[in-house]
């Protein structure tokens, strides 16, 4: 997805977990890498966030806001990934 995209995580910060930003940039790091850690961006607001896509779970933190198309993902999600990457990469 990143060779076609500038491409950004956008993660929200569990208010109550004192740890809960550090603990998202560990899992980042582990299972994404570098490339990804350096473009993680925590907040609540993704509505601040300028893009043409965000792929999310959640319809909230800031998404009515997102001036993008919003694509749903999850486990009881209408796209799953595979799915969502040949919407946006066309088959690729």
């Amino acid at each position: 997805m990143h060779k076609k995209f500038d491409t950004y995580l956008l993660s929200t910060h569990p208010w109550d977990n004192i740890t809960g930003a550090s603990d998202k940039v560990a899992w980042v790091k582990e299972y994404l890498g570098k490339m990804a850690y350096k473009r993680l961006i925590l907040s609540h607001h993704k509505n601040l966030n300028l893009g043409d896509f965000l792929i999310d779970d959640r319809d909230s933190n800031g998404f009515l806001g997102f001036k993008g198309e919003w694509i749903k993902f999850g486990p009881k999600a209408e796209n799953e990934w595979s799915r969502i990457v040949t919407l946006l990469l066309g088959g690729i």
